[in-house]
C-alpha cells in the first residue's frame, strides 16, 4: 500500500512477514520478466532491467530466481511471458480513493478478482478517470532520518530536481518528476545518504483523514486487494492520524 501518510511506514514494517515476503518476491520477479521482455537480458543495455534487478536484490530475492526471471522474460527458455498493465479505480470508506495497479497474463481473471475483493470489502468500483485525477505520477524516495534534518536532505537533492521533502515521522520522503528519479538517487549517493526505497508511484494531491471505523474498513479493503496475485500496487489518499493508529493497535 502506498498512501504517503504516517501509517504507511508502520504498515511497511508489519509487511515483513513470510507471506508478504513471498508476495513481494513474486511482484519483483514479474517486474524483471517484463523489463527483460521489453529491453532484452543485458543489464548494461537495459536500464529498466537493471533497476528491477537492483530492487529484487535489495529485497533479498535469490540470485537464481533473478537469473531465471531474466531468461524467461527475454524468451531464452522457450516460455512466453506476456503481461498486461491495467489500472482499476475504486472508492473506499468515507470518500477515500484507491488506484489498483495490476500486471496480469489474464485480464478477465484480474478484473473478476479485483471487483470481487472491492465489493466484498465495502468498496465500490469507480468509473475510469473519476479517481485517477486525484493522483499525480511522481518519483518517490524514502529514507530513514538517521540524524538528518529536512534541510540536510533538501540541500542534497534540490539541484537534482527534487520538488519537496516530506517529514513522515520516522522517515523522509522525497518527491520529484519520474524522469528525475535517477538524478535524485545519484545525488543521495554522492552525499553519502542511504535510502530505503525508490519508486515511481501515484501520489495523492490531497488526503482524506479517516476515523477509527473508516480506517478499520479501509485496511481490510486494502489488504484484500494487496493479497491478489495480479495486483502490483495499491495507491490511496487515505490518511490515518496518530490517534487512529493508536486506537487500532490497541484493539
Amino acid at each position: 500500500m502506498s498512501g504517503h501518510s504516517k501509517w504507511a511506514t508502520t504498515k511497511h514494517k508489519k509487511a515483513i512477514i513470510d507471506s508478504r515476503r513471498a508476495k513481494s518476491f513474486a511482484k519483483l520477479i514479474k517486474n524483471i520478466e517484463v523489463a527483460a521482455r521489453m529491453g532484452g537480458p543485458d543489464l548494461a543495455g537495459n536500464p529498466g532491467l537493471e533497476l528491477a534487478v537492483t530492487k529484487a536484490k535489495k529485497t533479498s530475492v535469490p540470485n537464481d530466481n533473478i537469473d531465471r526471471a531474466i531468461k524467461r522474460g527475454a524468451g531464452l527458455t522457450g516460455e512466453v511471458v506476456d503481461y498486461t498493465e491495467i489500472m482499476y479505480e475504486a472508492r473506499g470508506p468515507q470518500g477515500s480513493a484507491l488506484l489498483i495497479e495490476c500486471l496480469t497474463d489474464n485480464k478477465n481473471r484480474a478484473a473478476s478478482e479485483v471487483r470481487l475483493a472491492i465489493s466484498r470489502n465495502g468498496g465500490t468500483i469507480a468509473d475510469p478517470g473519476s479517481v485517477s485525477y486525484l493522483f499525480a505520477r511522481k518519483g518517490v524516495v524514502t529514507l530513514p532520518k538517521n540524524g538528518l534534518s529536512e534541510d540536510d536532505v533538501l540541500m542534497a537533492v534540490l539541484d537534482a530536481g527534487a520538488e519537496e521533502v516530506k517529514d513522515n515521522g520516522e522517515t523522509f520522503e522525497i518527491h520529484s518528476e519520474p524522469g528525475d528519479l535517477q538524478a535524485i538517487r545519484d545525488a543521495l549517493k554522492e552525499a553519502g545518504i542511504e535510502y530505503d526505497t525508490d519508486e515511481v508511484e501515484f501520489v495523492p494531491s490531497m488526503q482524506v483523514e479517516l476515523d477509527v471505523d473508516g480506517a478499520r474498513k479501509f485496511l481490510k479493503l486494502a489488504d484484500a486487494l494487496e493479497d491478489l496475485d495480479d495486483v502490483q500496487n495499491v495507491y490511496s489518499n487515505a490518511d490515518l492520524s496518530d490517534e487512529v493508529q493508536a486506537a487500532l493497535e490497541s484493539e
